[in-house]
């Protein structure tokens, strides 16, 4: 094996083809590429909506181009399912050319985060910082209070959705009513191990209770397919894998805890058994950091 093989490829969103996964609405695959995610284009008869803009400006600029090829001269909007650079640090080449719409928690959010995870991200490999380079942080157009906004794009309704702190402090989904499909942002990743972000004392902003509330309301909404984060396409059944492995790693820490085990303890014994229920998924480290999360709050 060659010292490259365990390098990943570069974050690069590939534009070049979006697939169409209903009349008029398609995705940007992220082809199980570290930090890429899947983005969505809505199309409706008069605007069109961009959901996640991939990480750096080469990649807004991709997104966007493959955005206006889609949809002609409607207006554009674009919004960010949360703050992670790998979803959002490629909105500026959008600003001036759709309405970028965020709601308020998840700017503040951006606003107080946003320098430091991109010094941070810049760190994660020559070609994550390569990606990264002359990436400029941008404001929304639009932010919209409370819990729900709705976009009317011309005969197509478009759902934005927030719990407030879930995966972050405003994680928001988006949400087509009547064709039931739901871009989950990372509240739900396809076999992936969920990712949290528990770096204490520097980022605790996870709720998993919200989150599991989040969950719960989407599959009530009985979606007929879900656009997760990152990895493949299913239905309602990637929702709840998810919701599940929330559960059971809260259920396994309590017993743990319960048995006087210290968190350090838990990790070590809890993490093996964790990994083997689900041996085909996909980033098996975010275990460690669920585990000590509901070490934390079990205290």
């Amino acid at each position: 094996m060659t010292e490259t093989a365990n390098i990943p490829p570069a974050p690069i969103v590939d534009a070049s083809a979006p697939k169409e996964i209903a009349d008029g609405i398609f995705i940007i695959e992220d082809h199980r590429i570290p930090l890429v995610p899947n983005i969505g284009i809505v199309l409706g008869t008069h605007s069109a909506m961009v959901v996640d803009s991939g990480m750096g400006r080469a990649n807004g600029e991709a997104v966007l181009a493959a955005a206006r090829k889609l949809a002609g001269d409607r207006k554009l909007y674009l919004t960010i399912t949360h703050f992670h650079p790998e979803h959002g640090y490629g909105a500026e080449p959008f600003k001036g050319a759709a309405e970028i719409v965020y709601n308020r928690a998840q700017a503040e959010e951006l606003a107080a985060k946003g320098e430091a995870y991109l010094g941070m991200f810049k760190g994660m490999g020559p070609a994550v910082a390569a990606t990264l380079e002359n990436t400029r942080l941008v404001e929304a157009d639009t932010l919209y209070d409370g819990t729900e906004h709705t976009v009317d794009l011309g005969g197509r309704t478009v759902l934005l959705k927030t719990w407030g702190q879930a995966h972050t402090q405003a994680d928001q989904v988006v949400f087509l009513p009547t064709e039931k499909i739901l871009f989950t942002g990372d509240l739900a990743e396809e076999k992936t191990f969920p990712i949290f972000p528990w770096f204490p004392p520097h980022d605790m902003d996870i709720d998993a209770g919200n989150w599991l509330q989040a969950l719960g309301d989407c599959i009530a909404w009985n979606p007929s397919i879900v656009v997760p984060g990152h990895g493949d396409l299913r239905g309602s059944d990637i929702l709840i894998d998810v919701r599940d492995y929330i559960r059971d790693v809260g259920a396994r820490v309590a017993m743990a805890r319960a048995a006087g085990r210290d968190e350090g303890e838990m990790v070590e014994t809890l993490a093996p058994e964790i990994r083997a229920k689900h041996a085909d998924w996909h980033f098996p480290e975010w275990i460690d950091f669920a585990i000590r999360y509901f070490a934390a709050q079990q205290q």
